[in-house]
């Protein structure tokens, strides 16, 4: 007997030909996010095993893994050569101090184990109240749950707590997007999420010194290292927009330059992705939430790039947001005093309805290639990797 963690993959199961391609993925980025902790990892029909590690470490492992995308719970569990006699003493050897009702929940995969997954939880439960006479059966609401997993390793797996995970899909089975992150809540959670689905995440962040003060920039990177826990490693570039805003506020009519700085923000984000692999843009936009993410504003600005504009956020209310942006660690970062660029020459009555005739219009007054290769050319780049 020994004790391991039992690692449960969630829509993995769902795939075809291709599992074994999201599988191997899945153990890839565990092992990276475990590297600095020396262990064993085993795949058994639909579980991962870690094994041989420190015990001093599990708690930091299990915290680990709990980041890692692709997994539904990871159990503290005791393996053991599977046989009746031994699967009755570990479910007994359970601490049912302090409760009064259990049940028992087995998966028997091993269709050679003699018993049922149902005879056998009418087994082990009948074995439980022998050793536990004042506890009480209760399969619907119950204070504990004993699990047992026969599997076809030849080893059982009884444990009394499953941890639960992120879920989604492992970090890159689902190519490359490139982030729009400001120092706000919304796109740092956008990020995440897409890295739910599998996307690896590439960044990129617009600055406007004087204007927006260095520690604007110092809280972008800070957010880039707390969504980087889980998203592994992140490419951010930091790209100067005080040339771009000073232009459009000379140049341009006032309620349009929100449009208009949106629109080369999109131009900029597009020519990095491209040169970088990445397959699509994320923006953190939530419908209606302000004047520029309105449906109309949206479409104008998403008619100067060919590339997919994801925005996972779109329906999402602000109290939505703000809750996931709690659970990942990134709200109290957000909410810093540190201005971005998007509120430098901020107009009173920005457009709501703008269109693409008026916009096109407008920007005939700027040199929009010359600013956006200048822009480029002068970008920073940092290499982030907190995961």
């Amino acid at each position: 007997m020994k004790k391991v963690l039992l690692i449960k993959f969630g829509e993995l199961f769902l795939k075809g030909r291709n599992r074994h391609d999201f599988i191997s993925r899945l153990k890839k980025n565990i092992a990276q996010k475990l590297r600095q902790f020396p262990c064993k990892l085993e795949e058994t029909q639909g579980r991962l095993i870690l094994s041989d590690y420190a015990e001093a470490d599990e708690g930091i492992i299990l915290a680990k893994l709990q980041q890692v995308f692709g997994l539904i719970g990871v159990a503290d569990a005791v393996e053991f050569d599977t046989s009746l006699q031994e699967i009755e003493k570990q479910v007994c050897d359970l601490d049912f101090g302090g409760v009064r009702t259990f049940r028992i929940e087995s998966k028997r995969a091993d269709k050679n184990f003699p018993l049922t997954s149902m005879d056998l939880d009418k087994h082990l439960g009948g074995a439980v109240l022998e050793k536990w006479p004042s506890l009480k059966v209760d399969l619907y609401e119950p204070q504990m749950t004993a699990f047992v997993e026969v599997r076809t390793n030849g080893k059982t797996y009884v444990y009394s707590k499953l941890h639960p995970c992120v879920g989604g899909l492992p970090l890159g089975s689902g190519g490359k997007g490139l982030l729009l992150l400001s120092g706000g809540i919304d796109s740092p959670v956008a990020g995440w999420m897409m890295a739910k689905r599998g996307l690896e995440i590439e960044a990129v962040h617009f600055h406007s010194y004087p204007y927006t003060s260095p520690q604007a920039k110092e809280k972008v990177i800070e957010l880039a290292k707390e969504i980087s826990s889980y998203c592994g490693k992140i490419r951010l570039h930091i790209v100067s927009f005080t040339e771009i805003q000073e232009q459009i506020h000379k140049n341009c009519d006032e309620e349009y330059m929100i449009t208009i700085m949106r629109r080369i923000m999109m131009r900029i984000a597009e020519r990095l992705a491209v040169a970088n692999n990445a397959g699509a843009i994320i923006t953190g936009e939530s419908l209606g939430q302000v004047a520029s993410q309105t449906m109309q504003s949206m479409n104008v600005t998403n008619s100067v790039v060919s590339l997919p504009v994801f925005r996972p956020l779109i329906a999402f209310d602000k109290e939505e947001i703000m809750g996931i942006a709690r659970k990942i660690g990134t709200y109290e970062t957000s909410i810093l005093p540190y201005e971005d660029c998007c509120t430098v020459f901020l107009p009173k009555n920005p457009v709501i309805k703008p269109t693409i005739k008026r916009a096109e219009f407008l920007e005939k007054s700027l040199d929009i290639e010359g600013l956006v290769q200048t822009a480029l050319n002068n970008e920073e780049i940092l290499d982030i990797d907190e995961f």
